[in-house]
């Protein structure tokens, strides 16, 4: 699957959080996540899974009738992902849970989804490295919603990065497009 391309913002480029980092690959740059935690600090990245060459998030989600850990791609902008178990999710536009892989703690929080549209309060948190910076994304499945919070960097420049997510590249089916 072809990675997307998008123009990172120069003011973002010029001071990029940690946990992530910019990756050439060919004449482009990318965003890359490569560190992101639960809020009791275990490492959501697995390096035996990888996903255009990198690490990929690991993540353990749950719907009323499924269960299983999801592998996300961690190239900003990507919506690439691997299953444990063959997903038969039936029905767009529900929320799922999502948990730790290791201490299985709740990932969700009350919290408005930025997609216009969409009308869910739930939101995934994340955490980068540091405890101050966080990705929120939305917990409705086939929702592309997702908000980059830098604690020292304008909010502007935070959303224009937040905007690149939405044009992903989905496969041929959408329900998979957000988490």
């Amino acid at each position: 699957m072809k990675l997307p391309v998008h123009k990172i913002p120069t003011e973002f480029a010029e001071s990029v959080p940690r946990g992530m980092r910019l990756i050439s690959k060919g004449h482009h740059d990318f965003l890359l996540i490569e560190s992101l935690f639960c809020a009791n600090g275990h490492s959501l990245m697995d390096n035996s899974v990888r996903i255009h060459g990198e690490a990929s998030i690991k993540l353990k989600i749950k719907s009323k009738k499924e269960e299983g850990v999801v592998f996300i791609d961690a190239f900003w902008g990507s919506y690439s992902k691997l299953f444990s178990y063959i997903p038969t999710v039936a029905k767009k536009n529900q929320l799922i849970d999502v948990l730790c892989p290791h201490c299985e703690s709740l990932l969700i929080e009350n919290g408005e989804c930025t997609q216009k549209g969409c009308k869910s309060g739930k939101k995934i948190v994340l955490h980068l490295p540091g405890g101050n910076n966080r990705i929120h994304v939305c917990a409705k499945l086939g929702c592309p919603g997702h908000l980059l919070k830098i604690s020292d960097m304008p909010d502007e420049i935070t959303e224009s990065v937040s905007d690149l997510n939405f044009f992903g590249a989905a496969g041929d089916d959408e329900l998979f497009q957000g988490i």
